[in-house]
Order: structure tokens, then sequence, then C-alpha cells
């Protein structure tokens, strides 16, 4: 009964063999069909979805203004330490208010997960199309999310 089992399997296991080998043959022999995209070749026609998730990201106007109001929403999000708030409080018409000094984004502990995005009540980041990640040196994939000099939008609370 094992014997006959054991010999059942082995003949299973070529069948599905011999039935994948004739398919590479006729790719193979047929080379009208593309199957593969050479990519980095095709970048100027790669279509990546509209909900796909590459790396966050701080859009900022022309301006230099962002919507990041430093609530650190994003930050308590994360699930694994991706995002660091840093913030410094500014003088606003003889009031202190708080202000985003720097907006960390550590690209190599990111999953993509998008529960910072979500979680953002500005919508002050979102994730983008990017997904070239590898570098030679660790440190570039550290990146402060909003620009030199930039500050927040007027009205966004």
């Amino acid at each position: 009964m094992f014997l006959k089992q054991y010999f059942k399997d082995v003949f299973g296991a070529v069948g599905s063999l011999l039935k994948g080998m004739r398919r590479t043959g006729y790719y193979f022999t047929h080379h009208k069909e593309i199957i593969t995209q050479q990519y980095p070749d095709n970048r100027d026609t790669l279509n990546l979805p509209e909900r796909f998730r590459g790396e966050v990201v701080m859009p900022h106007n022309e301006n230099n203004e962002h919507r990041c109001t430093g609530c650190t929403a994003c930050e308590l999000a994360c699930p694994n330490g991706t995002i660091k708030v840093i913030t410094k409080f500014d003088m606003v018409d003889g009031k202190k208010k708080k202000a985003v000094d720097k907006l960390v984004y550590h690209l190599e502990l990111c999953t993509m997960c998008n529960l910072c995005v979500e979680a953002c009540p500005s919508d002050a980041i979102k994730m983008a199309q990017n997904f070239e990640h590898s570098t030679f040196d660790r440190n570039s994939l550290t990146k402060v999310l909003n620009k030199p000099g930039s500050k927040i939008m007027e009205g966004v609370e």
C-alpha cells in the first residue's frame, strides 16, 4: 500500500514537470509573445497601480509650505518607529506655537503599511510611487521629509 502511493506520487511529480516543460518549450519556440518585461528598459512605459505604496513623502507647495502640524499622530500610528516628529516652539503674535522642526523618516525600517498616512489628520504625508530604494550607503535611507525653511500653510490647524 505504501509503495503504491509512493510510485503514484513520483509519476504525478514527473507529469507535472513535463507539463511545465511543455509550456516553457512552447514559449521558447513562439517568440512573438512577450512574457517578461525587461526592467530597467521599460521605465518610460512602466505603469504602477494608483494604490502602490513606495515610500512616505511630504508634499510642499510652491511657497515651500506643508500641511504638517506636528501632532505626532503618524509617529504614534507607525508600528515600528519609522517616523520621528521633532517639534519646536515658534513665537507667533506673541504666543508660543508648536511647529515641526524635522520630520525624520527611516525608509529602511518602513513596511509600507500606510498606517501613518491614514492617521494623519491634516493629510500632510502620502505614499509616493518610488520603488527603487537600493543603495550602497544605509545612511541615505534616513530622510528628512520637510524641506529646509519650510513652514505650515495658512489655515491648517
